[in-house]
């Protein structure tokens, strides 16, 4: 179990870059919100921001790592592309904008940048945009390069392709309720860093009394237990909140450490199943 970690912790992508194991997520924060919530995530200790084309808020990161007063490699962020564009060059392009948002410097880069989906894709355009993403990665715009809810099958495909495999992270639904075993366990065989987004199971699993007694025992909140499960299983863990008080509390989660027995029964809540596809 990965019971010594700490905030600063870090896992090493197949890119020889280092990833902390908690970050934090910005889907759905508006526009107007971002830059102050990056801002007070930074204050709070996060070092890892993740956002997305399709989120429409990647400039708005770029100001809080502009505004935070920290040297650039101090903060880890990670992007994604969700759609190719028609015409040669232009999903390049469109990727290179992302990164031109976030870090307008001549030399700027993300530190990750994933492919959002394979759902709704051709296999021909899954590729032209693992191909984009290769070459900023080749010009030293990206620092590593990952995929986001990838299945088995997806990873398989991109070997046809790829020069850059396996993919660094494969950014997936993980939670007690959603453990999508298969595709973990490729990745692990794969060397795939896990990350685990909506670690709280959007909130809906929060009344459970089972959870309820495991926080009980550790004095801590069923969403400090969900975040915690999440990193003891070696996932890097994206959590989201724009209350500045669960900000901070979801960065205390490491002072304390889930029994064997308790990630057990939690690692019993798993419904089988695909997760929706996004």
């Amino acid at each position: 179990m990965h019971t010594e970690q700490t905030l600063m912790s870090t896992t090493p992508l197949n890119s020889n870059v280092q990833i902390p194991v908690l970050g934090f997520g910005v889907y759905q924060i508006d526009k107007a919100n971002t830059t102050d919530t990056c801002l007070l995530a930074i204050s709070a200790g996060y070092r890892h921001i993740d956002t997305a084309q399709i989120y429409h808020n990647e400039e708005e990161v770029g100001a809080a790592l502009q505004q935070c007063g920290l040297p650039r490699e101090d903060i880890f962020i990670t992007t994604k592309i969700r759609y190719p564009r028609i015409g040669k060059g232009k999903t390049y392009l469109r990727a290179l904008q992302s990164i031109q948002k976030i870090d307008p410097r001549e030399n700027g880069y993300v530190d990750l940048f994933l492919i959002h989906s394979p759902y709704a894709l051709k296999p021909k355009e899954r590729k032209e945009l693992w191909l984009a993403l290769e070459t900023l990665h080749e010009e030293g715009r990206i620092k590593a390069v990952g995929v986001s809810n990838y299945m088995p099958e997806h990873l398989e495909e991109m070997k046809e392709y790829a020069t850059i495999w396996p993919p660094a992270v494969n950014q997936i639904l993980l939670h007690p309720w959603t453990q999508q075993r298969e595709t973990v366990d490729y990745c692990n065989k794969h060397g795939i860093v896990l990350q685990a987004f909506s670690p709280l199971a959007k909130g809906l699993e929060l009344q459970e009394p089972r959870v309820a007694q495991i926080a009980e025992k550790v004095g801590k909140s069923l969403a400090q237990v969900l975040i915690r499960y999440c990193l003891q299983k070696g996932w890097v863990t994206l959590v989201k909140s724009e209350k500045e008080e669960r900000i901070k509390q979801n960065v205390d989660v490491f002072d304390f450490s889930i029994s064997e027995d308790d990630m057990a029964l939690l690692d019993h809540f798993d419904r089988p199943g695909k997760p929706t596809r996004f």
